[in-house]
């Protein structure tokens, strides 16, 4: 089974601007991370007008866009069940991956690295560190039980990450 990591917090707290700075750093270091990303609002990732998207809009259930750069799965979800994470890992290419990262679903039982940054109107002492938090990102110092990782030392989370990766 892949590695899947969550980058939870609340929102405005940084999880894209880390995940954009972090995502390269591991790069860098020859992992190959996978991305799924959480979000509460309606999304497209297809173009009105394309022929792709009147096609989806015709009645398909699937739509694969593909090209010789990348492909992308569209699966329509109108019985809006709650969103299976594992599921969603399952349809990512495992041989093409050293890590998921998950942006988000800081509800799902998976480990996940907790982020806080002062200023972002809640307070440390409402962060959940529950049994799946293995470290805390915080821009303050904070006393908890786990590894306290630096928000702004991407270096620093990727170490980490791949430590991690090699445990398990």
């Amino acid at each position: 089974m892949i590695p899947v990591l969550a980058i939870a917090a609340w929102s405005g707290t940084g999880k894209t601007t880390l995940l954009k700075a972090l995502i390269p750093e591991l790069c860098s270091r020859g992992l190959r991370p996978g991305l799924i990303k959480h979000t509460h609002h309606k999304m497209d990732v297809d173009t009105p007008g394309k022929d792709s998207y009147e096609l989806r809009k015709a009645g398909a259930s699937q739509t694969i866009v593909a090209s010789s750069q990348r492909w992308a799965l569209m699966t329509e979800t109108p019985e809006e069940k709650p969103l299976d994470l594992n599921y969603l890992v399952g349809r990512m290419d495992h041989s093409a991956l050293d890590l998921v990262l998950v942006e988000g679903f800081k509800h799902e039982a998976v480990p996940k690295i907790l982020l806080f940054r002062a200023g972002s109107g809640h307070q440390a002492e409402e962060l959940v560190l529950d049994e799946h938090v293995v470290a805390v990102a915080s821009d303050i110092a904070l006393d908890v039980n786990l590894s306290l990782l630096d928000l702004n030392n991407i270096k620093q989370i990727a170490d980490f990450i791949e430590s991690w990766i090699q445990r398990k």
